[in-house]
Order: C-alpha cells, then structure tokens, then sequence
C-alpha cells in the first residue's frame, strides 16, 4: 500500500516543482506542498505521537501493579513477574524517546526516564539516608527512571535488599521513581493536548525549532545515541577497547539488545511515518527517491546486525565482538545518511551537539 502512495507523491512531486519555489524560510514548494506537509505532520501527532505516549502510560501501570505485588512480597517469584511487565514498559518507552522536543523536552522526558548507566552508589547513599530529591533537573537524572528500577529490581541481590535493613526506604524510593515518572509523562500528554499539538501541525517551516526540524534533529540524535551509549561507549569505542559491559542500557535486567531494537524499529516508525505520510515520503516529494531507497535499506541492515548479536549483549561485547562491531558499523553509516543526507535534503540544520564527535 505505501508503494502505490509513494508513487502517487512522486508524481505529485513532478507537478508541485514546475510551479517553483515560494518565500518561506523553510524552503516550502507552494500550497500543496504546504498540504502535504500538514498531513505528514497531523499523521505524526495523531497515529504516532500521541498514541506511543499512552502506550507507555498503559504501560507504566502495570509495570506499577507488578510492582505493588513485588513490595508485598519480595521474593525470587514476584521479582520474576516483573520481568515482562518492566520490559514491555521500558520497550514503550523507546517509542516515544524520538520525539524529544516540546512537552517532552521542557518535562525532561527522556533525561528522566532513561539516564543511563544509572548511579549506584547515590541511589544507595539515598536509600540509606532518606536524602535525595528526584525533581533536581541534570543532578538527579542518574537516580531514576527506567535504569534505577533496573538496577533495584534485577541486580543481583535485589530481593535481599528488599528483605533487609533498608527495605522501607528501599520500597520508598521505588515508590517516589513511579510518581516522579508519571507526573512528568501525565504533564507532557496534558500539554500536547492543551494547545502543542496545534502548534506542532501547523508550523510548515523546516528551520531552527520547526516541526519537521525538531523530528529530523532527534531522529539523528537517537542514532548518535544508540552509536555511542548504547552500543559504542560499553563496547569500548571511546576507552581503547575496554570493554564496560556494565554501563549499558538496561544491564540489570539484561535487556540491553531487546531495548536497542526497539529504539531503532520505533525511530524507523517514525521516519517511515507507519502507516501514513513520513520524513520517506517527504524526501520522495523532494525528489530524493534514492536517498530514502538507501536510508531504508540501511535501516533493514542496522536491524539485521542488532538482530544478530546474541544475548545478553553485555556479554556479547567480549565474547562477540565482531558481530557488536558489525552492529555498530551498519549504525554508523545510518546516523551519517540521516544527520548529514537526510538532514540537507529536507534543509534541516542539525543543532544538538553530537556525544562524540562521530
């Protein structure tokens, strides 16, 4: 289905580039142009955007219900029924992480709920003093979120620790992780649904702060960080090849490979645009047909080699090496196709500085 409307784009395409070029800073090919960019961006808010937040919300609680049970009663069995439910939260999580602007951003989303490697020795040092506040914005992002519950729920004496001398101010901590991460997600909906979302559809332009520049920018920002923090940085690419197997996202749990493939199959989502108008069909519009045939067929490449890395990741980066190298390597090209290609296409500048300098 989306081969006959990327056929139908492109001859539109054909027709909209003889009528030339208007003023808008953005680049913008005239009425229709400006039409197709509308639905591109209404398909974005209302059949990805929004949808993905209350995904996780639902998500998030019954990850919270596993939870309560686990507190109830910390044993090995209840800390295993909180496996699944954790990792189909934290995988929801990842479908939102590439849309890290507006509400999002100004609610600190994603430093909130997915700083990692998360800061062991001050969660336990506030653990043990009942010191510590989750709303200091950069000091306590290390301290919650998705990578502290990992580390308290699946590290490996988690359930003694729930058992022990600190079990209350351990229950608590846990409990005020939750409520920190649902407040923060419940006032980014709110403010999508109070007046963003209006705005995010209707501002055609691709400069500095667009809607289309924001998606073009974070979309490059996930692949610097799934080149360096989630893959390249515990594998060794910036310590000389030491691996630090223990830094990576979701350690714990060992949900490190499960957690990278979905950060990269929802940020194909979203260059794709699912089921409706994306960035792939936008560049179509523009004529750049082999540029989105490479960038998608790099996609699939990426993909194979995460798929290909047995698990646990963690483990892999030493016994593996070459298929995490290969993983990474195919990540690589994608991040210089959509930073650098994809982003002049569209006439997008890249504004977030990069984690390492590629």
């Amino acid at each position: 289905m989306k081969s006959t409307r990327n056929w139908l784009i492109a001859a539109a395409g054909c027709l909209l580039f003889g009528c030339g070029k208007d003023s808008n800073s953005g680049g913008s090919t005239g009425n229709s142009t400006d039409v197709f960019k509308k639905n591109m961006l209404v398909n974005y808010a209302d059949t990805l955007i929004l949808p993905s937040y209350s995904d996780l919300q639902a998500k998030l609680i019954l990850l919270e219900t596993a939870t309560e049970a686990f507190l109830a009663a910390p044993s090995a069995v209840t800390q295993q029924a909180l496996k699944l439910p954790f990792k189909n939260a934290y995988v929801s999580y990842e479908g939102i992480s590439a849309v890290y602007f507006g509400p999002g951003a100004s609610q600190q989303l994603n430093n909130t709920f997915n700083t990692f490697p998360t800061a062991v020795t001050k969660i336990e040092s506030g653990i043990q003093s009942g010191n510590y506040n989750l709303a200091l914005v950069i000091a306590s992002d290390s301290i919650q979120g998705f990578p502290a519950l990992d580390y308290l729920f699946f590290s490996a004496n988690a359930v003694q620790q729930f058992n022990g001398a600190t079990a209350n101010n351990r229950k608590k901590y846990v409990k005020d992780i939750f409520a920190r991460m649902k407040l923060l997600l419940t006032n980014t909906q709110n403010q999508w649904a109070a007046g963003y979302r209006d705005v995010f559809v209707s501002n055609l332009q691709t400069n500095v702060g667009s809607s289309i520049g924001s998606l073009v920018n974070q979309f490059a920002f996930e692949m610097d960080a799934l080149k360096g923090p989630r893959i390249g940085w515990p594998f060794g690419k910036q310590s000389n090849g030491i691996v630090f197997a223990d830094k990576c996202e979701g350690y714990f749990s060992a949900y490190t490979k499960d957690l990278s493939i979905a950060n990269l199959t929802a940020l194909k989502k979203y260059y794709t645009g699912g089921n409706g108008n994306g960035i792939d069909d936008y560049l179509i519009l523009l004529g750049k047909q082999q540029l989105n045939s490479d960038v998608l067929a790099q996609f699939n490449l990426a993909l194979n080699a995460l798929n290909a890395i047995p698990d646990p990741m963690s483990a892999a980066f030493t016994s593996n090496a070459a298929l995490v190298e290969t993983a990474y390597r195919e990540t690589q090209k994608l991040l210089t196709l959509i930073k650098t290609d994809v982003a002049s296409a569209t006439a997008v500048q890249i504004t977030y500085m990069d984690n390492d300098g590629d």
